[in-house]
């Protein structure tokens, strides 16, 4: 499965059903992959990035050098699959509710970090992208 190294990666925690609505916007782009939290080369794409291991959900552009945290991962996730409106809504006006419940479902006993902001990719993480795409997941099956 060949990626393109400028395609976008959308880091995501698996068990959030949250970030299972944003994997819907997923669905409709083109060569966004999706990967887990969890999934090993992770945490250091994370510690380059950030200096600390957020948990968030984050949305890698290489190409653009951005990369959006949070909220504004779900917006620009929205925007770019065309539903701003609906996704966009939603996850704007639901996104802390939603974290809360679901940091209480989960029995995770952690919330999702504040981080909702659009950084400048860091050279160091730039260079760790390439190894995020080969952990992608399939998208959650409540989805496929």
């Amino acid at each position: 499965m060949s990626h393109d190294s400028d395609a976008p990666v959308l880091i995501f925690d698996g068990d959030c059903p949250y970030c299972s609505v944003a994997a819907l916007a997923l669905r409709r782009l083109e060569g966004v992959v999706a990967v887990p939290w969890e999934a090993e080369p992770v945490g250091p794409f994370l510690d380059a990035q950030f200096g600390s291991r957020p948990f968030a959900m984050v949305f890698v552009d290489p190409g653009e050098r951005r990369v959006y945290a949070g909220r504004s991962a779900a917006e620009e996730l929205a925007d770019r699959a065309g539903t701003p409106g609906i996704v966009g809504g939603l996850v704007r006006d639901n996104y802390d509710r939603i974290a809360d419940v679901v940091g209480t479902l989960s029995g995770r006993g952690r919330d999702p970090d504040d981080v909702h902001e659009t950084y400048r990719l860091r050279d160091p993480a730039r260079d760790l992208v390439d190894e995020l795409r080969p952990a992608a997941s399939d998208p959650p099956e409540a989805l496929s």
